[in-house]
């Protein structure tokens, strides 16, 4: 996800030159600096010279990151967190009094522009600050901002989302080669019918019942299709999935996930 949003900041207009990154892996600091013509710092030194601070590693990794550069956060900076699990409340307490933080669900639709960020204001968070980090993520996507206690339901959905799709993608390519259809045919069939379903989703503002109604002719091949995945509990089976998702979020965020 850090790669990804320094690639939307700059295609969104950023200056290289007012971007620094932090990586440890001195092939991906080499990698990065090539491509994206921007300096790569150690922690410490990207965290002394930032004013916003954009926090991607894993939640296993946060404490000893934040250790090593709470030091170095100035008054006034902004931190901003995508790491799933991590609540305002602990970035707070491992930081200096009075630290604006900000945490984000984003997704990976990201990498293309069509991403989905949940923003979430930390106790000392001004508006300017989560107008800025709302403009840090709109960069590669959509933005809303939600009280904290929504981002476990926000990992369950759009965060882990793309996965379901992408589920329900493979399964329905497979479909299609059982059927006996070539699987280059079967998956180009798919992706753009997924893909043309979700825009008239976001074009038209109608409801998914109300298309996918329009679709179903009684008696007609898509009833026949819809029953079977009512029979077998589809759609109970995808909120459970979903629940078990926010579930293991408060686990990691409680602190006692592995």
């Amino acid at each position: 996800m850090g790669e990804t949003l320094l690639s939307g900041l700059l295609r969104s207009g950023r200056d290289p030159g007012s971007l620094v990154v932090a990586e440890r892996r001195a092939d991906h600091a080499a990698m990065l600096r090539d491509k994206y013509g921007v300096a790569v710092l150690s922690n410490v030194d990207a965290a002394r010279q930032a004013d916003t601070v954009v926090l991607v590693v894993k939640p296993q990794d946060m404490d000893g990151l934040l250790d090593e550069i709470r030091d170095h956060i100035a008054p006034g900076n902004l931190v901003v967190s995508l790491a799933a699990g991590i609540t305002t409340a602990f970035l707070q307490s491992r930081l200096p009094e009075g630290s604006s933080v900000v945490r984000v669900m984003p997704n990976t639709p990201a990498l293309v522009d069509q991403g989905m960020a949940a923003i979430s204001p930390g106790t000392h968070c001004s508006p300017e600050h989560l107008a800025e980090a709302d403009a840090l993520l709109a960069s590669c996507g959509l933005v809303v901002t939600v009280p904290e206690k929504y981002q476990d339901a926000v990992t369950a959905i759009s965060g882990s989302g793309p996965a379901y799709i992408f589920y329900v993608v493979e399964a329905m390519i497979e479909a299609g080669v059982v059927l006996g259809l070539p699987r280059a045919t079967s998956t180009e069939l798919v992706v753009q019918t997924l893909y043309g379903a979700a825009t008239m989703l976001k074009e038209t503002r109608q409801h998914p019942t109300v298309l996918r109604e329009q679709v179903s002719s009684p008696g007609g091949t898509t009833v026949a299709a819809l029953r079977q995945l009512d029979d077998h509990k589809v759609r109970a089976a995808f909120v459970t999935a979903m629940e078990a998702a926010a579930a293991r979020s408060k686990q990691l965020a409680s602190g006692h996930g592995d």
